[in-house]
């Protein structure tokens, strides 16, 4: 659906862009005009002819997606959100970049009403357009039936040079490409600039052959012509195979008379003359700031009348469905709510206690639990799903042409991933889980923390997650990785000590849809802790608890550990006991207990206990919160080595009689 909107019209509405661009950069003295500028006339013509979306209904699920993956021309998006009618006010637009601002100097999901993800650091939005066109393309085959074409709409993208060079690009384009995802499309600003220069000081892909490579539909545009702009627009609707670039040979800072084409124009705001001189250059009032013409009001007002015709078609489409397929319907609600089985805890696999098991294998048999109760649970693996255990048994696979599967085969391509199960919960209507080595989170951290910034509702599931890793050396052994999630806010992580404690990690998982979770996992197998001599595994929802204590009354040690360690420190404890009262403490998420009351916290940990050891196979970094100045780790401050585990443990220190022996030295 087009709407008929002249050349002239198009040249006003770009302008007017340009105008607000230049304004909200220069009333904050920084910014990123350049971009807003050079790309105003192809957003013009996506917004006001093509582009699906309804500011009076902002969720509407089968609204196109637009993703401004170079995010630091954030004035474009804003500018273009204003005028659409989203709550995003000229006051808003004036804030730019200020405390507390709709406004700030980078989308940002959740800040800015319309703003589908956070971007900024480049490459990021290409992955989750990824993630959403694949998304699009999976809910298509569930729901569009019976003639009921509930799906169907379009992810855009405005990626820059500098996204283009980025390695994530790399991976997402690649894999989009080989699923075929024809509803995407991605705008290549082609501007020839970067901060330092001209992009030829350090780039000079054939960037047209790259995605021929890649098996995409490539068109070329002068990004500057309105004709042009509009046909590549409906060729790349129209494809029905591959999803399709089009690179938009564009101008830096267009309209400038000084600026145009110059690096400085990148992330400099103009100064008050030249934009002055480019209100001039573009037939704009000089003496009127953060401009709006009525007859660009009228404009976008009509558009989104015209796409709020389009939602109520969808509505009336939605409550037919209700009417005639309701188990089709109630599924979309599920899945959208994320609402979980009331007695999902009870489906679980029950594992024999004394056995033993690694907890990856162990998650291998949640997960298969979880996938027969909850349809709208997908995910995959980086190349690993063997090694990870993360496979949904008899769930089909997706991969081109073929959308109703489960399974995602993401190769070896941990940075798309991550990005891409980010795009696929923004959009809505999965939960979505990636697997890999922990020691590949090097690979996709990026994007896990924007997931966390968005605090979107992804699992992570590491496996290998030690040194015990073994004889695969350093370079697999994970060490850091702990601390390095630790140190992000808005993550869950949690390292569970047993089979038991997996699936009450699992079920914690589920049930947190604030934020991402990391879910760390053995190579090696563990005992199953007997639960009826310890405590039960459903604390692990706190964080954090008494696991095993030797007698009544205050302990005069605690020993707290996590993951495989928890079980050395049950067999230290044991012989402690003999001459002491020993407090064992399985902490698998610290997150989860930091955010418990004050009085369950010093219930665990007791602060007249100041005899206090931390065991992990990892780094000792942040342990010192939990176990004061008077306490101790075993933990490893230097990388691993590569023999059997068994010999690393005991080279190491990870053994109980290290344990014991440094609890006897303790005054």
């Amino acid at each position: 659906m087009s709407t008929k909107t002249s050349n002239e019209d198009l040249k006003l509405a770009a302008n007017t862009i340009r105008g607000l661009a230049m304004d909200g950069v220069e009333k904050a003295k920084c910014g990123h005009p350049g971009m807003p500028m050079g790309m105003a006339d192809v957003a013009a013509v996506l917004w006001l002819k093509h582009l699906e979306i309804c500011s009076q209904e902002p969720d509407w699920p089968d609204r196109d997606r637009f993703v401004l993956s170079a995010g630091h021309g954030s004035m474009l998006v804003y500018s273009l959100l204003h005028l659409s009618g989203y709550d995003i006010s000229l006051g808003d637009l004036q804030n730019f970049r200020q405390w507390e601002s709709k406004t700030p100097g980078h989308p940002e999901h959740g800040d800015s009403p319309g703003v589908e993800t956070t971007t900024g650091p480049l490459g990021q939005g290409c992955g989750n357009a990824l993630g959403m066109a694949l998304a699009e393309r999976m809910l298509a085959e569930r729901f569009n039936v019976d003639g009921m074409t509930l799906i169907d709409h379009h992810t855009y993208v405005i990626a820059s040079d500098g996204d283009m060079m980025e390695g994530i690009s790399h991976e997402a384009f690649s894999l989009a490409g080989h699923l075929g995802l024809n509803k995407l499309i991605v705008f290549y600003d082609f501007n020839h600039i970067t901060i330092e220069g001209a992009t030829d000081l350090a780039y000079s892909d054939n960037v047209k052959r790259r995605f021929q490579g890649y098996n995409w539909n490539v068109i070329e545009i002068d990004a500057h012509d309105y004709e042009q702009a509009d046909k590549a627009i409906r060729k790349a609707k129209r494809e029905k195979e591959r999803p399709t670039l089009i690179v938009c040979n564009s101008h830096i800072a267009f309209g400038s008379p000084n600026k145009v084409d110059t690096a400085s124009a990148h992330g400099e705001a103009l100064g008050e003359d030249e934009v002055l001189a480019s209100k001039r250059n573009l037939g704009l009032p000089e003496d009127r700031k953060f401009y709006v013409p009525e007859a660009v009001t009228e404009l976008f007002e009509a558009r989104t009348r015209s796409c709020k015709r389009r939602f109520n078609r969808w509505t009336k489409l939605f409550q037919q469905m209700e009417a005639t397929r309701p188990e089709l319907a109630t599924a979309w609600s599920d899945a959208h709510a994320l609402r979980l089985p009331i007695d999902l805890e009870s489906r679980f696999p029950e594992f024999e206690a004394g056995s033993t098991i690694a907890t990856r294998s162990a998650g291998g048999k949640v997960i298969q639990a979880l996938a027969e109760s909850i349809p709208y649970l997908v995910g995959g693996s980086a190349d690993l799903a063997p090694s990870t255990k993360t496979l949904i048994d008899d769930a089909g696979h997706v991969g081109p042409g073929a959308f109703g599967g489960r399974n995602f085969h993401f190769g070896i391509r941990e940075h798309a991933m991550a990005a891409l199960l980010s795009g696929m919960a923004l959009h809505r209507g999965f939960r979505v889980f990636g697997a890999t080595f922990f020691v590949f989170l090097d690979y996709c951290r990026p994007s896990v923390r924007l997931a966390a910034i968005m605090k979107l509702p992804v699992i992570y599931v590491f496996t290998h997650d030690s040194i015990f890793v073994g004889e695969d050396g350093p370079t697999h052994q994970p060490v850091e990785h702990l601390a390095i999630l630790r140190a992000t806010p808005g993550i869950d992580i949690y390292r569970p000590a047993d089979a038991t404690e997996t699936a009450a990690t699992w079920l914690a998982a589920m049930r947190h849809t604030g934020g991402p979770v990391a879910i760390a996992l053995t190579r090696h197998n563990v005992p199953v802790l007997d639960r009826q001599k310890y405590a039960p595994a459903s604390l692990v929802e706190k964080g954090a608890y008494t696991l095993w204590q030797s007698r009544d009354g205050d302990p005069d040690v605690l020993l707290m550990a996590t993951g495989s360690e928890v079980s050395t420190a049950l067999e230290a404890a044991e012989h402690l006991a003999l001459r002491m009262n020993v407090r064992v403490v399985s902490m698998p998420c610290w997150e989860a207990f930091d955010r418990q009351s004050q009085d369950y916290r010093q219930q665990v940990l007791p602060p007249m206990c100041t005899k206090r050891i931390a065991i992990e196979a990892g780094s000792s970094f942040g342990w010192m919160k939990y176990v004061g100045e008077k306490g101790r780790t075993v933990c490893l401050d230097r990388f691993g080595a590569s023999a059997p585990y068994e010999t690393l443990r005991e080279k190491l220190g990870f053994t109980a009689a290290n344990i014991i022996s440094i609890v006897q030295s303790m005054a």
